[in-house]
């Protein structure tokens, strides 16, 4: 027998899939959208952009930007009473209003 392969995406087919009007090339506008410190933005994951994607789990949560790390903007969450920083890429980002 061969053992299963648990990669980063396994288990995720409903949560990294895009509606069919939204499906095609992403819009050019999501990659270059620039953030500032302390703004609020949604973790909103574009799977068709693989580089500085975060783990599935965090798909839906909201945090403040912290900071930048390269091209990525480092996105502090709070999960139950953990304190985590999410490095994520502007595609994988929505504005909260």
């Amino acid at each position: 027998m061969v053992k299963r392969s648990r990669g980063i995406r396994s288990k995720s087919r409903h949560v990294l899939r895009r509606k069919p009007r939204d499906r095609g090339i992403s819009s050019i506008t999501r990659a270059i959208q620039q953030f500032e410190t302390g703004d609020s933005v949604s973790v909103i994951i574009d799977p068709s952009v693989h580089k500085g994607m975060p783990h599935p789990r965090f798909q839906g949560a909201t945090g403040k930007v912290e900071g930048m790390q390269g091209d990525a903007y480092l996105v502090g969450i709070t999960v139950g009473k953990k304190h985590k920083t999410l490095i994520v890429r502007s595609e994988h980002l929505g504005r909260v209003k």
